[in-house]
């Protein structure tokens, strides 16, 4: 139902209402405005527009103001509920059901009419859940890259905000300290808390109700995780985050929490002073950047992304790549080809044997940033990689830029270099000739499926989070 369907079915309900109200049929009312009763009838029924001056003249026959005749809520309960089941009747969503529109008549009980409007609110419910299938969310995360592309991957808001939140706290220069953080929540009104009982599906829970932020034990590896997470809480408060209404605009909020999140922990100014240094002197260097900010390689790479193109001229790329090759995350704004699927997402596809996301694997010496020079079809581009390992595998990170921007690099002297033809599959995805005559039909491989090919993500408020243990957890920790 459109929005002017809508604002017609509720002018209808208050006529009627008024007009039930003062003991007038529709033939007397409309023989007091020159209209049939027929044609009232369809006014009431929101399927006729009346003209101004038959408004006037009905809110004068009825002795109401036009004003009340022209509000937007529903007269009394009664009529609100019958609205709200038009509308739902009229949505898409149950129109898929193949189900006949019900009509709230006079005869049916207000217990019936509460009855069916309660089924299509938890109808919408269940709808609107932010769950998502494996293909939607592919297709929520290739819009969201291509929107980061579009606009270099920065967000000048955010980088405004997190600027003066971090100054607030009396942060001025080096790494943000876990004390910092905590002044910043406390501005906000939240004390953190760190806890060792956290629900296995969330990396922090906000007690809005109690000004709390719960947190993994501090004592974990890797403290730096520990003030991003906060960070990442406090940004929902910042940001004026409401429940995510689709999949897709979760995964928005949460590139916008972890933006900022990366803008408090590398802030703007001190970030581009630092980068535009290392840029002069030619040796700008990802684990330069991530020495100065205590912060992960990883996170150094991406927040690379956000002001190196905005702030240095600079157009780059960024991947994120398994062990065996897949692509877990990847931005760029240099034309390199990212392999793709048929719908443009890139999560999961292979990268070129050829390039140094997984040439860097076979380096003798994995502690510093392998580079190399790789010739694509699309150009040659330079790219300084880091590998690391977790306990799901290992992975490398890259970052790359064409050949004419790599003199600004440290590692631009390297001497490795690689030619890709991908996504020519020749290049290698097929089999040299030889070899496959030897075993094709005499191979048989039992393939490791992985998972989460087949299974939707999780469904619930946020996805992926048991909101059944989350409540659990709060309430468990209301009177400490």
């Amino acid at each position: 139902m459109s929005p002017r369907s809508s604002e017609l079915l509720t002018l209808g309900h208050r006529i009627r209402h008024y007009r039930t109200e003062r003991g007038m049929t529709l033939d007397q009312l409309g023989e007091r405005v020159s209209l049939a009763g027929s044609q009232l009838s369809l006014i009431e029924n929101g399927r006729r527009e009346p003209k101004l001056g038959v408004l006037t003249g009905i809110a004068g026959a009825l002795g109401v103001d036009l004003a009340d005749l022209l509000r937007t809520e529903a007269p009394n309960t009664r009529a609100a509920l019958e609205i709200e089941l038009a509308r739902a009747q009229a949505n898409p969503l149950y129109g898929s059901l193949g189900l006949p529109a019900v009509k709230a008549t006079k005869a049916m009980p207000l217990a019936a009419l509460e009855s069916l409007v309660g089924l299509h609110r938890e109808l919408a419910r269940r709808a609107s859940e932010a769950i998502a299938t494996p293909e939607e969310a592919r297709r929520a995360n290739t819009e969201l890259r291509e929107r980061m592309r579009a606009q270099n991957n920065y967000i000048d808001d955010i980088e405004q905000l997190a600027e003066e939140r971090v100054r607030a706290a009396g942060h001025r220069s080096g790494a943000l300290t876990h004390r910092e953080v905590s002044v910043m929540a406390e501005q906000l009104g939240f004390s953190l808390i760190y806890v060792d009982d956290l629900p296995n599906s969330t990396r922090s829970v906000t007690d809005l109700a109690n000004g709390r932020i719960y947190l993994p034990p501090a004592s974990i590896p890797g403290g730096h995780g520990l003030r991003s997470m906060a960070l990442q809480a406090m940004a929902h408060r910042l940001l004026g985050h409401e429940r995510p209404a689709s999949y897709a605009e979760f995964l928005w909020q949460r590139l916008e929490i972890n933006y900022f999140a990366a803008a408090c922990l590398m802030p703007r100014e001190a970030a581009v002073a630092s980068l535009s240094a290392a840029k002069s002197a030619r040796e700008l260097a990802v684990e330069d950047f991530r020495d100065a900010f205590g912060v992960t390689h990883e996170a150094a790479a991406l927040r690379l992304t956000n002001l190196a193109t905005s702030h240095l001229d600079i157009t780059l790329h960024f991947l994120r790549v398994t062990g065996d090759g897949a692509l877990q995350k990847g931005y760029e704004n240099d034309g390199i080809p990212l392999p793709v699927d048929v719908t443009g997402s890139i999560e999961g596809q292979y990268v070129c044997k050829q390039w140094s996301a997984r040439s860097a694997f076979t380096h003798t010496n994995r502690t510093t940033e392998f580079y190399q020079y790789t010739d694509t079809p699309a150009g040659t581009y330079w790219c300084a990689t880091q590998t690391g390992s977790t306990d799901g595998g290992g992975f490398s990170i890259s970052v790359g830029v064409p050949f004419a921007q790599a003199k600004w690099f440290r590692g631009r002297e390297t001497t490795q270099r690689a030619v890709s033809r991908c996504p020519d599959e020749s290049c290698c995805r097929r089999p040299a000739s030889q070899v496959a005559s030897r075993w094709v039909g005499n191979a048989w491989p039992s393939a490791r499926l992985h998972a989460h090919v087949l299974s939707p993500l999780p469904s619930g408020t946020f996805p992926g989070v048991d909101d059944t243990e989350v409540y659990d957890f709060l309430e468990a920790h209301l009177g400490d």
